[in-house]
């Protein structure tokens, strides 16, 4: 064979090598930029709750869309839960890309496989424990016996209640009778008299004393003083493959926070419109509240570990989770 012919053949074959090596390259190895699925629409959960009047403003003033469409968004459309282990349930199943959610349900949902991160604060304190009027409460002491209806196991107002029992002496496994219920089905069953109390969030402790069937006992801040509540949740697959999206997420509530504190007759007549909540009831409720909007997730980082251990002393999570478990605050600090 001539030796032109010989180095002809080598030549194709280096080709082919080439060629073969780039077909099969390792996977992560391509450019991650070609590799990103674009993210068409975007989904957040929430609940009707004048925690997350954030999400509810900029929702509908269309401030999602408008914000994220130059990011290739093209449609954000949002999914209500009555409350937040439902939630978590939906963001595991993978049907949420954002959470407004209870801190509470969220560890659990993370101890559990959840893979996701706090990236702002949404409110803090805000709940209320509400007692029928012919019930007598001269302190916890008053509620041995009775039944109150309030938010599953694992959320916040179930964590809390459970926290602030223990500390006064009170089983509320053995002393009391804690019912699991919605929000709409709590305030219902205390109006109907089928329960003592309620420990709810705002507004609903303003619905039943507005109709003239509670009273206000004790807010959550007195529980609890200076408590964490509702969190921003953003999916891990978000944050890796979109960190530009997770920003403006944040940006968006920043902005919506900022106008509800400035405009909060408005922002209670739009949140009364999407809800179907009673307006008199919502402006009372936020004149009364001992509630504060809050997106700065750095002010909330005790708070949220002092509930990892509550969380992990009541038996709902297996182990401790760290700070770096539950959140990311590199977007917070960069917007």
């Amino acid at each position: 064979m001539k030796s032109s012919t010989i180095m002809a053949i080598a030549s194709l074959a280096v080709v082919l090598l080439l060629l073969v090596a780039g077909c099969t390259q390792p996977a992560g190895t391509s450019d991650t930029k070609t590799s990103k699925a674009p993210v068409d629409e975007l989904v957040i959960g929430y609940q009707p709750s004048t925690h997350q009047m954030a999400f509810i403003t900029a929702m509908e003033k269309s401030w999602w869309q408008q914000d994220l469409a130059p990011l290739g968004v093209k449609k954000v459309s949002d999914k209500v839960f009555p409350s937040g282990p439902s939630e978590m349930q939906a963001m595991q199943a993978g049907d949420l890309d954002v959470a407004y959610v209870g801190a509470a349900p969220f560890l659990t949902a993370v101890s559990t496989g959840l893979d996701a991160k706090i990236v702002a604060g949404v409110n803090t304190q805000g709940s209320d424990l509400v007692v029928a009027n012919n019930i007598e409460y001269t302190g916890p002491e008053s509620l041995k016996g009775k039944t109150i209806g309030t938010f599953a196991v694992g959320s916040i107002q179930d964590t809390i209640l459970r926290d602030w029992l223990k500390k006064n002496n009170i089983d509320p496994d053995k002393d009391l009778t804690i019912a699991p219920m919605s929000p709409g089905d709590a305030v219902t069953a205390i109006l109907a008299g089928k329960v003592d109390a309620v420990f709810l969030p705002t507004p609903s402790p303003s619905t039943i004393v507005n109709q003239g069937k509670g009273k206000i006992v004790v807010h959550s801040g007195e529980m609890y003083p200076n408590h964490t509540c509702c969190v921003l949740v953003v999916s891990g697959k978000l944050i890796r493959e979109h960190p530009e999206i997770v920003k403006q997420i944040i940006a968006t509530n920043d902005k919506a926070v900022a106008w509800n504190i400035q405009n909060r007759d408005e922002a209670a007549v739009i949140y009364a419109n999407k809800t179907s909540a009673k307006l008199e009831d919502v402006k009372v409720s936020l004149a009364e509240w001992d509630g504060n909007w809050a997106s700065d997730p750095n002010i909330i980082v005790d708070p949220v570990l002092s509930y990892a251990k509550i969380q992990y002393d009541l038996g709902y999570i297996k182990k401790p989770l760290t700070k770096d478990e539950i959140f990311d605050l590199s977007f917070y600090q960069k917007s």
